[in-house]
């Protein structure tokens, strides 16, 4: 008998721990939730565009791109970023940093992966969407990750590829830049700035010690932080109704948005009044809630109020 055989056959079928790591590298190396929600995103704008007629091959495609663009953007990023990633606490164990993937080998099949990904959309979506998939990698990759270290601008910068996805998905589904896509494209980019100012406080440490240019990096007591944070909560509220008030969404909608982006403004202005971890953790927690909140109620609009006969 064989010493390295197990009687058990659930104990046969667990991942060896060399196997757990790796997956653990990649789901890292690829930044799997922001892929993840690249591709939610994306989804949301071409199904708005769509006005519930889906043209699955071709929407099949556009994930299938979007994603391997996306890929390549945070590999890319994560290979610009490995001297700071050592410097901070919550990134000095990425792959990079400790060595445990090949650096060069690993650029190129990131870059391998983006190539195809665009020559997805070209062949099978189309031209635009493509173009701005790169577009949202150029910005991401090459502007605002060295802008990091150079400037507190970076946090508008960066908003603007992290607002792309729902235009690239309207785009793709309609072969032009429209009204739809340019909302969620407002919604996301200014979403992302209160979201972003609750990260740098509670990581402003790590900032600091990396050189990174945040608003929180000298900031002593956090209020401007949590000022920042205010304001764009606010600005959240109109531009989250806008939807609504141009007539591509109804009452529900409406309702639901107003709503959550006056929980999300409460939120910041707790903050304001007490810069602590916990206020800033609770603005966070707050802004990953909101998010799939409006969008879900986004995508409901249309049939709630097709059965309501509103």
């Amino acid at each position: 008998m064989n010493p390295t055989c197990t009687s058990n056959p659930a104990e046969r079928s667990l991942p060896a721990a060399g196997e757990l790591s790796l997956a653990s590298d990649l789901s890292e190396l690829t930044k799997a939730r922001l892929t993840v929600m690249v591709m939610i995103t994306t989804l949301a704008g071409f199904a708005l565009a769509s006005h519930g007629v889906f043209d699955w091959p071709r929407l099949i495609h556009t994930l299938i791109g979007t994603t391997l663009v996306a890929v390549c953007s945070s590999i890319l990023n994560q290979a610009l970023e490995r001297k700071t990633d050592a410097l901070m606490r919550r990134t000095r164990e990425r792959p990079f940093v400790t060595h445990r993937l090949p650096l060069r080998e690993t650029i190129l099949v990131g870059i391998v992966l983006g190539v195809i990904g665009l020559a997805e959309l070209v062949l099978f979506v189309n031209a635009l969407s493509a173009l701005l998939s790169a577009l949202t990698l150029v910005i991401y990759v090459f502007i605002y990750t060295p802008l990091k270290r150079v400037s507190e601008i970076n946090t508008l910068i960066g908003a603007i590829p992290g607002g792309l996805p729902p235009l690239i998905g309207t785009a793709a589904a309609t072969g032009h830049l429209n009204v739809e896509g340019w909302l969620l494209f407002a919604l996301l980019a200014v979403w992302q700035l209160p979201h972003f100012y609750a990260i740098a406080w509670m990581y402003r440490d790590d900032y600091q010690a990396a050189g990174l240019r945040m608003v929180s990096a000298h900031d002593r007591t956090g209020s401007r932080t949590a000022i920042h944070a205010v304001v764009t909560a606010i600005v959240l509220l109109p531009v989250s109704l806008l939807p609504a008030w141009i007539g591509h969404a109804g009452i529900f909608y409406a309702i639901i948005a107003g709503v959550l982006s006056l929980l999300f403004i409460a939120a910041a202005i707790r903050f304001v009044r007490q810069t602590d971890l916990t206020r800033a953790r609770i603005l966070f927690l707050t802004s990953i809630i909101y998010l799939p909140l409006v969008l879900t109620a986004l995508a409901l609009d249309i049939p709630i109020k097709g059965w309501l006969g509103w």
